[in-house]
């Protein structure tokens, strides 16, 4: 089943807005992707309606969240160790707290690493789901 990348990305960026309100599944037979909402609302403007199999891991496959993929703190703490090693301490005093994301937006833009990051972050991810993928023999076309 061969699935464009960038349509992989799109349907994990969807699904990890950390709302919780979105599910995204990839079809193992065909490759299509279909969102699911926690909003009934907003799944009747999707065009397609879901299958009423969805669920069925047999056939359609979650994509996962950045939490699933280890891309949250152990990530940080990774850029952090090899990008701003100085910073090492702080970044972790920064997730031991609430708005942990926020406040290490911030120390990076102070830092001016805020490319460095996204670069950093965007790679990890990338890296991750091409694993998933062939993990569970989605084929990607880029």
């Amino acid at each position: 089943m061969p699935v464009r990348f960038a349509d992989i990305i799109q349907a994990f960026e969807f699904a990890d807005t950390g709302s919780g309100g979105c599910c995204t599944f990839v079809c193992r037979q065909t490759g299509k992707i279909y969102y699911q909402f926690e909003d009934d609302d907003l799944q009747d403007l999707e065009d397609d309606q879901l299958p009423e199999d969805i669920e069925d891991e047999s056939k359609y496959l979650q994509v996962p969240t950045a939490r699933d993929l280890d891309l949250g703190k152990p990530l940080v703490l990774a850029f952090a160790r090899e990008v701003l090693p100085d910073d090492v301490h702080e970044v972790r005093d920064i997730f031991s707290r609430r708005g942990a994301y926020q406040n290490f937006k911030s120390m990076v833009s102070r830092r001016r690493a805020t490319d460095a990051w996204h670069h950093y972050r965007d790679e990890a991810r990338d890296q991750a789901l091409r694993d998933w993928c062939e993990v569970n023999a989605i084929e990607i076309t880029d």
